[in-house]
């Protein structure tokens, strides 16, 4: 009640006590345990009812470990505390009645009275209305010692009165105690309010702890209640092995503890030193100190700003997706891989992870081969070459790696350190030469630097592209200088935060680098002229008429440049323009070396990092072994390992000129696949796709990818080409391999975006003659019990038609639907693997009726519906129980109710392994498990109603004298063998049905499918073995039709036929006139027949006629005399096509025949039954078929 105060009911003798874990609130499992101080908690842990007796307090119960966990032991094993709260300064007066009031709650004493209400005096008026009603409720362990003080006072048996709608607890029902009670949760501190939800509940309010996918890193995994344990009856026991949805319990204690103590030593980096540092670094490479001045003497100072822009633009948008995927979820170690992969699946992101990985470990051969050339173009100024200058390049590069490695190694937390101290370095050096544009020195004058001139800025502003240079070549050599962008990403690991840090850092610097290159652009372009001689004999004394040049209205003239185009200097032949401009050259020097060892660092840390995230996935199998990782940072050492002796090859070759464009476009490519991520998971729709990031659009993104793949080719054609063919070569791969995980890529949420939308395009349009397909619905039960089955419809079905997989669960209800969820998945996967293109649809039903009556009205969507029920022959159908026989034959009946179309398949053999297969699981469990093998076997039969649930559909019935007896002749010799032999000799009836069941699965080789079309039935009995021969395995099979006709017009029959035929378009061998047809069966055949029937006849000639209508109300299967008669001729006739059927299509592959129709409710179940054994007994595999009569064939184009 929410305004009222709580009182204890007067003068009410407390019922016998109950424990406090009886209560339904109390929650069994982890998840429930959470302390409420983290502002986390969820209503409803248990609170006692009226009588419960209730330990003493443990002092430190409910405190957690600062993450919002639980230390203690788990509700299950723990009792409460329940103590009165008074907050707020306003309760002072009420301090020593709530002291009493809470040192009585944590007593027990059996007998007595309830205590008054302890807001009554003391915060009756002064205290406030919050505490009213409050208690806090801490977990005990009853294990613990008696630490808590407990006196004499009176107030251990605690109830509370209200109103309301309330659920009682199971210990309140079964004590039969009447207080209803109300339990509320603190959200600041460890109390439970009664106040929050009306009732008593064990239901969980939002907590970040549900969602989390593992333990690992981030925090436990807790398990909501599930909803069984919720909704299930409280007589029956809703928590399985305490835990919900029979998963593992959550970590609580030591091991809550143990992760607490290791993460301390994980070093993690926030979004400037981790991601914003590594990305200015990695964009500023060599290129802004050597390349950029020729770049502006080539484009000009605006063509020049258009390049680094144009860059820009497409590194921009790459950086915009690459936000949008870093915040749309976790983002976990691996970088550029990690965000393709969960992006767009296993295939991409498997092909782009291997390029990105290599891409890194060569990057890093071409910054250590910069640097090396840059320290030896120094030795060479001061002529101490070691050797010369190819052999110097690849020493200095080998011990520069080698000290790479080692910073590495270290430890990342090294590794940020050098990139620091590189950084400043960097920093240093472009204010250095920031500087020295301001101070242009006299003897700098001759190399052409003359300081900021208007002269120099518009001369130098247009174009003067030389030496076969164009627009797109200079873009293509300045465009790697703008890559890098992920240099922060590649770590996301190592991340403190990665959904933050790599949308800020990343977009940080590129706004940064994009700045420093376009000024630095500008001043360089401002300050020197695009030729000098470096001459300072080149002064102009007098006036040259002809001489227009920036130059010469600055007094130099370097006219003999053109003329002879030998000139040192100059921003069109000096590449160390920079170094000539600054105000310290050594600084540049300096700066050069820090852009290219940062660069090489970031290189040889992102490598191993994504190829570590790569093999964890298991994509590649060979690479496993590069998964492991060492250390509180999960270091990938041989990762290092590798990269090292990668890039170590490479510098040893030094031909890096032609590696260095298939790097650049290795990079694009992860680049363009990044863009079309977001591109693609926006248009799949999926409502998994919420970045925290909104400042991006599918379209730019789809853009930006475009861009990509074009710059690729403008930067190198032959590269370009190479690139796509390895990531088309690895894409084939992985998607042959198909690796066995599932990230809920937009691949899948695209795909079943398609679906839906062509399922409901297909739904407007009406079904047409020339479309039909046969749409099956299989009554297979479990799909692994009856292979044949299965193969044989598949064979007609695949890439034609729908296959349906109709699984009807009987018995208890709340096991039943237990088994469903399971059942689907596992089945699932198991058509999956054995390549079948079809869909499992369990269903539970009370009996094998209705459960097919829901499959053939409910199964399917749209026009992709079944339209034929596919079921076994129930071979055992004399022996079963006849109500089963009944329901199985009532089945036929619903399926032509309904306008089904219907195939019974008969193997001479059967069809059900299940028995077989229940062997192997009790061989398999034999080896495993030391238990009994006699009580092994009995757990296998406790299965078989399950397992069998649907057998009347085929040769099975469930649970009948025979097929027990069956049963154990298979099972029981396990019972006498030794353990060290797993396999058991089959007796031949059992090894004939397992080659039987596998026979659809080979190759059918050159035979016949005899097809007897007796009657027409809108054509499927015909277009079923049509459909087979396209197949594969069917194709060197030859059609064959019989027909009835007359002995008269044998020839006028066959040739009618043939036209048919041929109008159909249906290739056939031969075609069979059948004349004698209605010829009397043998006698030996009638009197089998006969003798089949007489157990199931009423002879109700013999009888009274009260006792024959009684017996046939009770037992309507049984077949009358009268009955017997009227149909003897049909009789006969299904006798007569066995005599002939054995006679012409003894040898065939398959026969397909026209199955006999019974009219309801005149012709009983039992010799309906009999007329099917009749026709198909001792024959090859037989398909009894009978179309809906519609069309299903046309000649009409």
């Amino acid at each position: 009640m929410e305004g009222k105060p709580l009182q204890q009911p007067p003068h009410t003798p407390p019922p016998p006590t109950t424990h406090a874990a009886a209560a339904d609130g109390i929650a069994p499992a982890p998840a429930q345990a959470a302390s409420a101080g983290d502002g986390d908690a969820r209503d409803g842990a248990g609170v006692s009812e009226p009588g419960v007796e209730l330990s003493p307090a443990s002092a430190a119960a409910a405190a957690g470990d600062g993450l919002g966990r639980p230390l203690g032991p788990t509700p299950s094993q723990s009792r409460f505390q329940v103590d009165l709260v008074a907050e707020s300064a306003g309760r002072a007066a009420a301090g020593s009645q709530g002291d009493a009031a809470a040192a009585a709650a944590t007593t027990t004493t059996e007998a007595a009275p309830p205590p008054k209400a302890p807001s009554g005096e003391g915060s009756g008026k002064g205290g406030s209305e919050e505490a009213k009603g409050r208690f806090r409720v801490n977990f005990v362990d009853p294990s613990a010692g008696d630490d808590s003080s407990s006196g004499d006072v009176e107030g251990g048996n605690v109830s509370f009165q209200n109103g309301g709608d309330t659920v009682l607890s199971e210990g309140s029902l079964h004590s039969g105690s009447g207080g209803h009670h109300h339990y509320y949760y603190d959200t600041h501190t460890n109390t439970y309010y009664l106040r929050t939800f009306g009732h008593n509940t064990i239901d969980a309010v939002p907590r970040i702890d549900y969602y989390r996918h593992t333990a690992a890193g981030l925090g436990e995994k807790l398990i909501r209640p599930s909803l069984a344990e919720l909704h299930d009856e409280l007589d029956k026991e809703p928590f399985e092995d305490g835990f919900a949805n029979g998963e593992e319990g959550t970590p609580t204690g030591e091991t809550t503890a143990t992760y607490t103590a290791e993460s301390k030593g994980i070093v993690k980096f926030g979004w400037i030193k981790g991601v914003l540092v590594r990305c200015m670094l990695n964009i500023w490479g060599v290129m802004l100190f050597i390349r950029l001045s020729w770049i502006v003497g080539q484009a000009g100072i605006g063509l020049a700003v258009l390049v680094i822009a144009m860059a820009t633009v497409v590194t921009t948008i790459t950086g915009l997706s690459t936000s949008a995927i870093a915040t749309n979820g976790f983002v976990r170690g691996g970088g550029a891989y990690y965000l393709i992969s969960r992006s767009l699946g296993p295939e991409f992101g498997g092909a782009i992870g291997l390029i990105f990985a290599f891409a890194n470990a060569v990057a890093v051969a071409m910054y250590v081969v910069g640097f090396a050339e840059t320290v030896v173009e120094l030795l060479k100024e001061h002529n101490v070459l070691m050797l010369d200058e190819m052999n110097d390049i690849r020493i200095i590069g080998a011990i520069t790696i080698v000290i790479l490695l080692g910073i590495s190694v270290a430890g990342m937390e090294w590794e940020a350190k050098a990139q620091i101290v590189l950084l400043v370095i960097l920093l240093v050096a472009i204010v250095d030469f920031i500087i020295g544009t301001f101070i242009p020195f006299e003897s700098k004058k001759a190399k052409g630097f003359f300081g900021y001139k208007a002269e120099i800025f518009s001369e130098n502003f247009g174009p003067d592209f030389r030496e076969e240079e164009t627009f797109f070549s200079v873009f293509a050599i300045f465009f790697p200088a703008a890559t890098g962008i992920l240099a922060g990403a590649n770590i996301s690991g190592d991340l403190a935060d990665p959904q933050s840090a790599i949308p800020k850092g990343t977009l940080l610097a590129i706004l940064i680098t994009t700045i420093v290159y376009i000024g630095i652009a500008v001043s360089v372009g401002s300050c020197v002229v695009r030729d000098a001689t470096g001459s300072m004999n080149d002064t102009i004394v007098h006036e040259l008429l002809n001489c227009s040049t920036a130059a010469c209205k600055l007094n130099f003239d370097f006219s003999s440049c053109e003329r002879l185009g030998n000139c040192p200097y100059g921003l069109m032949n000096n590449f160390q323009v920079m170094s000539m401009v600054s105000g310290f050259a050594p600084l540049i020097s300096a700066g050069i070396f820090s852009a290219t060892l940062s660069s090489a660092l970031a290189s040889l840390v992102s490598a191993p990092k994504i190829f570590q995230a790569l093999c964890k996935d298991n994509i590649y199998p060979g690479f496993l072994m590069f998964a492991k990782g060492y250390g509180k940072n999960n270091e990938p050492l041989r990762g290092y390992l590798l990269t090292f002796m990668i890039a170590l090859g490479f510098i040893l070759i030094a031909e890096l000129n032609v590696i260095a464009p298939i790097i650049s476009n290795f990079f694009l490519a992860s680049y363009a696949l990044i863009n079309f991520s977001v591109f693609h998971a926006s248009l799949a729709k999926s409502p998994g796709w919420r970045p925290a990031f909104k400042y991006y659009n599918m379209w730019v993104s789809l853009v930006g990818a475009i861009l990509c793949c074009i710059v690729m080719f403008v930067i190198n054609w032959w590269a370009a080409l190479l690139t796509y063919v390895i990531v088309l070569g690895l894409y084939i791969y992985v998607t042959y391999k198909k690796p066995d995980v599932n990230w809920g890529s937009s691949t899948q949420a695209l795909t079943y975006l398609n679906a839906l939308q062509h399922a409901v395009r297909l739904t407007g349009v009406e079904d047409h003659v020339k479309n039909f397909r046969p749409q099956c619905l299989i009554m297979s039960g479990p799909p692994n019990a009856r292979p044949a089955l299965l193969h044989l419809v598949h064979a007609f079905t695949k890439n034609v038609g729908l296959m349906i997989c109709g699984h009807i669960h009987m018995g208890p209800r709340r096991q039943a639907l237990k088994e469903l969820s399971t059942d689907l998945a596992k089945y699932q996967r198991w058509l999956i693997k054995n390549k079948m293109k079809a869909f499992y649809a369990p269903v539970h039903a009370e009996d094998l009726r209705d459960g097919a009556q829901y499959l053939m009205q409910a199964a399917g969507l749209g026009r992709m519906r079944p339209n034929t029920l596919v079921v076994g022959f129930k071979k055992d159908w004399q022996s079963a129980d006849m109500n089963e026989v009944e329901t199985y034959i009532n089945l036929l009946h619903d399926a032509f109710d309904i306008q089904y179309g219907i195939v019974v398949i008969r193997l001479r053999e059967g069809l059900d392994i299940s028995h077989l297969q229940a062997q192997e699981e009790v061989l398999s469990s034999q080896e495993k498990s030391p238990v009994p093998k006699d009580i092994i076997v009995n757990v296998d039969y406790s299965k078989k109603p399950e397992t069998i649930s649907s057998k009347p559909v085929s040769e099975k019935a469930p649970i009948h004298k025979e097929e027990e007896d069956d049963g154990k002749t298979t099972t029981q010799p396990l019972l006498k063998k030794d353990p060290k032999g797993p396999s058991v000799r089959l007796n031949l009836a059992d090894q004939r049905l397992l080659d039987a069941s596998a026979q659809f699965q080979k190759k059918q080789g050159k035979n016949n499918i005899d097809v007897w079309w007796l009657f027409d039935d809108g054509g499927l009995t015909l277009l079923i073995p049509y459909l087979l021969t396209t197949k594969k395995k069917w194709k060197d099979c030859k059609i064959r039709v019989f027909i009835g006709g007359k002995i008269n017009r044998i020839d006028h029959d066959r040739r009618a036929m043939a036209t048919l035929l041929s109008k159909f378009r249906i290739d056939f061998s031969d075609i069979m006139v059948l004349g004698d047809i209605n010829t009397k069966p043998k006698k030996e055949n009638i009197a089998a027949f006969e003798e089949m029937i007489e157990p199931f006849r009423l002879h109700e000639d013999d009888k009274d006629q009260d006792v024959a209508d009684k017996m046939k109300e009770d037992e309507p299967w049984r077949i009358t005399d009268n009955e017997l008669e009227l149909y003897k001729t049909k009789s006969y006739r299904q006798i007569r096509l066995n005599e002939l059927l054995k006679e012409h299509s003894g040898t065939a592959n398959l026969i397909v025949m026209s199955l006999p129709v019974a009219r309801k409710s005149a012709v009983s179940s039992a010799l309906y039954m009999a007329w099917i054994e009749a026709l198909s007994r001792d024959l090859p595999p037989i398909l009894l078929v009978r179309g809906n009569h519609q069309s299903v064939l046309t000649f009409y184009s």
